[in-house]
């Protein structure tokens, strides 16, 4: 193959180009590394980082990965003396629960009672206040008809005694409505019958106040018997009341030792620091992409892709072309004198031959 200006120039930026790629995938992994790097710096920086801290009620701890630097484990140690203190609260939990999973047992005769009322509130409520009236009018009369039969037969008998037994006096006409009228009568026996009638007037107001007050008295009875289940339910809740009391002081006790954790955790959050950690990276990252291009930069690589590209080097090499053209044309006539067969070398280079 004939070696001209053009295979030459293209050898060069072929060869110019390879070493700029080369440089390139350098500049850009270590580029890369840069980022990494200043990511890494950027993540310690942000890093939670807990600090042990004592006080009188307990000590806390944390663990960190010897590999990793990451907090692997916390923990805290209650005071002794508080230590000691919450096993005696421990103690008294179990007695506190036994009594409060007797309470059902014990406030068992109160739903008794209770349900007792309500079933004898519900035999007084099945009467409607006017039943009940009636109920009361006809109880008293049944109590009082014996006296009233033994005033009347006395009332006869005085009459009889008097002569006076066959005088009836008072009648009346029929009323306006229709009815009846007075019959007549002796005036001993009007009196009786007027007696009679108010007494039984007066009946009729009581029987209907007897009425109501049943009725009410039925409803207390429901009410007497919610406030027993109310007392027994609220029985059992006070009864598990110790219990919580033993509970809540034991824990308590937990919440101090707690605070050297939780006061080291705070600290840990306050030793990490965002803003200098993003300052870090974003610096890091500036830095990478500014010495990017710098990385890139291969002096070689240029020279050769610029030489390929020179017109002097073109020019340079045109004899030597021309040369070839008239060896190939006239044999061994050829301008540079070559013996031989008439051939010219077949390697051939700005710097002699080789």
């Amino acid at each position: 193959m004939p070696i001209t200006a053009a295979l030459i120039g293209g050898g060069a930026s072929i060869i110019g180009g390879l070493f700029g790629g080369s440089s390139a995938k350098r500049a850009a992994q270590i580029q890369a590394d840069a980022q990494v790097k200043a990511a890494q710096i950027a993540a310690d920086e942000a890093r939670f980082r807990p600090v042990g801290v004592t006080t009188r009620f307990g000590q806390s701890q944390f663990q960190t990965d010897p590999t990793t630097g990451r907090v692997s484990g916390a923990s805290y140690t209650l005071d002794p003396e508080l230590k000691a203190m919450q096993d005696r609260f421990l103690g008294l939990t179990g007695g506190g629960l036994m009594q409060a999973e007797q309470a059902q047992q014990q406030f068992a005769p109160l739903q008794g009672a209770a349900q007792g009322l309500f079933g004898l509130g519900q035999q007084y409520l099945a009467q409607s206040p006017q039943e009940a009236a009636q109920q009361y009018m006809a109880q008293q009369q049944e109590l009082l008809a014996p006296s009233r039969e033994r005033q009347y037969g006395a009332l006869q008998n005085q009459l009889f005694q008097t002569g006076r037994g066959g005088l009836s006096v008072g009648a009346t006409g029929a009323r306006p409505s229709g009815a009846a009228g007075l019959g007549a009568s002796t005036p001993e026996t009007e009196a009786y019958y007027n007696a009679l009638a108010q007494q039984d007037a007066q009946l009729a107001a009581q029987a209907m106040q007897a009425g109501q007050q049943q009725t009410a008295f039925g409803a207390g009875l429901f009410g007497t018997g919610g406030n027993l289940l109310t007392q027994g339910y609220q029985g059992q809740v006070a009864a598990l009341s110790p219990y919580q009391a033993y509970l809540q002081g034991a824990t308590g006790l937990e919440a101090l030792g707690q605070q050297p954790l939780e006061m080291g955790s705070a600290l840990g959050g306050r030793n990490a620091n965002p803003t200098g950690s993003n300052a870090l990276f974003q610096g890091g990252m500036q830095a990478a992409s500014s010495m990017g291009a710098a990385n890139a930069y291969n002096p070689f690589a240029s020279a050769l892709i610029g030489a390929s590209q020179n017109p002097d080097l073109r020019r340079a090499f045109q004899p030597y072309q021309n040369a070839r053209e008239q060896s190939r044309l006239y044999g061994s006539e050829n301008v540079y004198g070559f013996g031989g067969g008439g051939t010219v070398p077949t390697q051939f280079s700005l710097f002699g031959e080789y």
